[in-house]
Formats: structure tokens, C-alpha cells, sequence
């Protein structure tokens, strides 16, 4: 019975109402007949417009290259690279440092206004005959004049100023090392002199000691040194010793001799110090200065190397160790002389020095040694005279056969009563070198008594003439 309602459904036919579309069609204002076949055919053509449409579609796909041309536009990433291009500036940027480069030089104008540079306080130091100019951070610049120390008129140095000065003297490479080990010896050369360097740590910063070098070697006539100094130098064989405290003249002393024998003998000298201080041109002489730290790693293995190298006489810096001594003393033993400097204040005390570096053991067997290979101990100091100069006083220990025997037995009494006695030989005590200055006129009475090491026997001397 439902089913009367189902016919109406066929007003389904009338669905295809749509042709009531058509009415639109009219409003083409195109002939009736027209409109209907179009709407189908048209609709064909319309249909076949889509192909067209459809190459629209592709052209539509052209977005895609649209889309493609957002890459292009995703290009930026390229030039993202680009700016990584732009950030090339990083090389600028090591421009920079290469701009930063420059501090060093203008580390020279970071001198604190009105202090002068390295080179013109050495200069000062040179013209005034002034030894060692002394440099600190937060003290004003000293010198030595004569032994006495005088402070110059400038300002307290900064650390900008003190750090101009030492690049105008050593490498960055040396400036490192100063830093990593807070300690650093070397030399340099000025026209006018050579300078010995010694750069250290302070509580207060770093510090900067220099000694003034003459170029000019002085001769033994200049120095005014006794005429055993001329024997001594041309033995043949054997050890030397020139001893005394730092500043006291070891270094000129040797340099004289060394320059006598140049002149006089034809030998191969080899030196080894750290520094070399003076330098000496081959005359009659051959010679060879190597400097440690520059011209070899090692001094002992400079001082080993050296005895296969032909040397008439080795000179070395300092007799520093153990090993040092025993190479030297076996140089002397085969043929050469050798020439050493200590820091002891008298000839005996520079055998007692040389047997502290061995165990009880060993002493007499190295007694036997020292005996056998020593020429002479020349122990030297200075004083101020009275024209404003220094003078050098000497120790003298010449060794004579009775000397041989008495450094054997260990007689070091009858060593320094032998001293006293021995002019024939040409030795000498402190205080007979201090009293000859005295006589002379070139030191007073209390320069003498200071720098005496047996007052009382000296001022004995100078009341009873004795």
C-alpha cells in the first residue's frame, strides 16, 4: 500500500527539469535552434576546451616551474652561500690579525710618554762608562756606575713600556720563552757595544738586567795585569781558573788573555759560553766561539765534542758541574789548555770548591788530578780607585812543584803561607794586591780595609809597612 507514494517518485522525470537551463540559453540572444545543439555540442567544444584548458592545466604545471621558480627563489639558499661568501670576511677577519700584526711595531710607540728607548738608555750607559743598566716594572731605570748604583731621571716604568724595550732587543719566539720560563739569558749588538741580557720575574713583574760589552778587547798593558798573566798564557797545556764573584771582571780578564795569545801563538782556540760576551777576530790564532742556545743544545756535550776538534785550548764559560770538571780536567790531562772561571773569592777556596762536588771517596784520587793538570788560579775583584775608576786586585796561585804536593796532602795552610812568599814565582795575596794599590796611590786606606778578606792582617800591614 506504501506503494502508492513510490509512483510519485517518478516525478524523477521531472529531474530532467534541467532543461530549464535551457532558458539561460535564450539569454545568448542566439537563434533557438542554435542553443540546443550547442548546449551539447558546445558543451563538446567546451569539453574539447578543457584540452586546451588542460594545456592551461599544464600551463598551469608551469607553476611548478613556478614552483621551480621558488627554488630559484630557494636560489637565496645559493645565496645563503653567497653568504657564506659574504663570509669570506673571516679572511678579512685574519686581515685583521694581519692589521693586528702591526702591534708589535706600535708596541715601540707604547712606550709611556716621555721615556726613552732601549737603545738610547744603552747609549746613555756607554757614553757615562756606566756597566749594567737595570730595568723593572714599577721602578725607575738604574745603572751602575763604578760599582755604586744610581737611579736616572725618568719615571716609574708601566708594563707597555718594559714590553717595547724587550722587543726591540729579543724575537717573539725568545719573548715566549721568557714567559714559559720566566727566565732568559742572551746577548745583542749594538755599533757600539755588545750587550749581554738577562731577562727574569718579579713580585713586582718582570725585570731586565744588562751588561755593557766593550767591543774593543783591552790589552793586559791597558788592564794593568801583572806580568805572570803573559807566562801563564803561553803554557801549553794544563788548567786555568779565573775566579772571583759576578761583575768582578773574569770575563775581561779572560778576554785579554785570550787576545794575547791570538796575537802571540799560533793555535786553534774553541770557546763555549752562554753568552758569547767578547768576540774576537782570527789573527795568528784560529777561533771558534759557540754560544749555547745558538750554536749548541748542550754545554756539555759542546765541551765532549770539542776535544774532537783539533782545539790547542778550550775556553769554557763556567766550570758548572760535576761533569763539567772532570771533562775539562781530562782535556788538560791529554794535551790542551783549558781556560774556566768559578764564582769563589781566593784561589784556595777555588780548590775546595772543586772538591765539594765530589764525595769524600773521590777527593783525594781528584786532588792527585787538580795537582797534576793546574797551571794557575788567578782569583780576581775590583775596587773603586780614587779618580773615580775601578781596579782590578788579584789572588795568585801559581803551580809550583811544592804547590803539586801540598794540594796532594790536602795542606791548604801551607798553600796560603806559600802565597805570601811567592812573588819569585809571581803569586800573590788578596791583601798584598790590595796594599800595592794602596802604595801607589790609587785606593785609600778604607777601600783597602773593605775590600779585604783578612782585615786584620791588612791593616797590620798598612801600620808596620810590613
Amino acid at each position: 500500500m506504501t506503494e502508492t507514494p513510490r509512483p510519485p517518485v517518478q516525478p524523477v522525470p521531472p529531474l530532467p527539469v534541467p532543461p530549464i537551463p535551457t532558458a539561460p540559453l535564450p539569454a545568448g540572444k542566439q537563434p533557438l535552434p542554435a542553443p540546443p545543439p550547442p548546449p551539447a555540442a558546445q558543451a563538446t567544444p567546451r569539453a574539447a576546451a578543457p584540452p586546451p584548458a588542460v594545456q592551461a592545466t599544464p600551463r598551469a604545471a608551469a607553476p611548478p616551474p613556478a614552483v621551480q621558480a621558488t627554488p630559484r627563489a630557494a636560489a637565496p639558499p645559493p645565496a645563503a652561500q653567497a653568504t657564506p661568501r659574504a663570509a669570506a670576511p673571516p679572511p678579512a677577519v685574519q686581515a685583521t690579525p694581519r692589521a693586528a700584526a702591526p702591534p708589535p711595531p706600535p708596541s715601540n710607540p707604547g712606550r709611556a710618554p716621555g721615556m726613552p728607548s732601549l737603545e738610547e738608555l744603552i747609549r746613555l750607559a756607554y757614553d757615562e762608562g756606566y756597566s749594567d743598566v737595570h730595568l723593572g716594572v714599577g721602578e725607575q731605570p738604574r745603572m751602575r756606575d763604578r760599582g755604586q748604583m744610581i737611579i736616572l731621571d725618568y719615571p716609574e716604568v708601566d708594563y707597555n713600556t718594559f714590553m717595547s724595550w724587550l722587543r726591540e732587543i729579543l724575537k717573539e719566539d725568545e719573548i715566549l720563552k721568557f714567559k714559559r720560563e720566566l727566565e732568559f739569558d742572551g746577548a745583542t749588538q749594538y755599533e757600539f757595544a755588545r750587550v749581554r741580557i738577562n731577562v727574569f720575574d718579579t713580585l713586582r713583574g718582570h725585570a731586565l738586567v744588562l751588561r755593557l760589552i766593550p767591543i774593543k778587547i783591552l790589552t793586559m798593558e791597558q788592564l794593568r795585569l801583572p806580568i805572570i798573566f803573559r807566562d801563564v798564557s803561553d803554557a801549553h797545556k794544563g788548567l786555568i781558573l779565573v775566579t772571583g764573584p759576578t761583575g768582578s771582571g773574569k770575563s775581561t780578564t779572560m778576554a785579554a788573555m785570550v787576545d794575547y795569545i791570538n796575537k802571540e801563538h799560533p793555535k786553534h782556540i774553541i770557546s763555549i759560553e752562554d753568552p758569547v760576551e767578547f768576540v774576537h777576530q782570527s789573527r795568528r790564532s784560529l777561533i771558534k766561539q759557540r754560544e749555547v742556545g745558538q750554536n749548541t743544545h748542550k754545554f756539555d756535550n759542546a765541551l765532549k765534542a770539542a776535544l774532537r776538534e783539533d782545539p790547542d785550548i778550550i775556553l769554557v764559560g763556567e766550570m758548572r758541574d760535576k761533569e763539567t770538571v772532570n771533562t775539562a780536567l781530562k782535556a788538560a790531562q791529554t794535551g790542551h789548555l783549558v781556560m774556566g772561571t768559578l764564582h769563589t773569592n781566593s784561589a784556595i777556596k777555588t780548590i775546595e770548591r772543586i772538591l765539594t762536588l765530589y764525595t769524600a771517596e773521590e777527593q783525594d784520587a781528584m786532588r792527585v788530578a787538580i795537582a797534576e793538570s793546574l797551571v794557575a788560579i788567578i782569583a780576581q775583584g775590583l775596587c773603586r780607585t780614587t779618580d773615580g775608576k775601578r781596579a782590578a786586585f788579584h789572588d795568585i796561585l801559581i803551580n809550583t812543584e811544592t804547590v803539586k804536593d801540598y794540594i796532594r796532602q790536602g795542606k791548604n795552610d801551607e798553600i796560603a803561607e806559600l802565597m805570601k812568599n811567592g812573588e819569585y814565582d809571581g803569586m800573590i795575596t788578596t791583601n798584598q794586591s790590595l796594599f800595592n794599590l794602596y802604595q801607589e796611590g790609587r785606593i785609600t786606606e778604607e777601600t783597602a780595609m773593605e775590600m779585604s778578606p783578612v782585615p786584620n792582617e791588612l791593616a797590620m800591614m798598612l801600620r808596620g809597612r810590613v
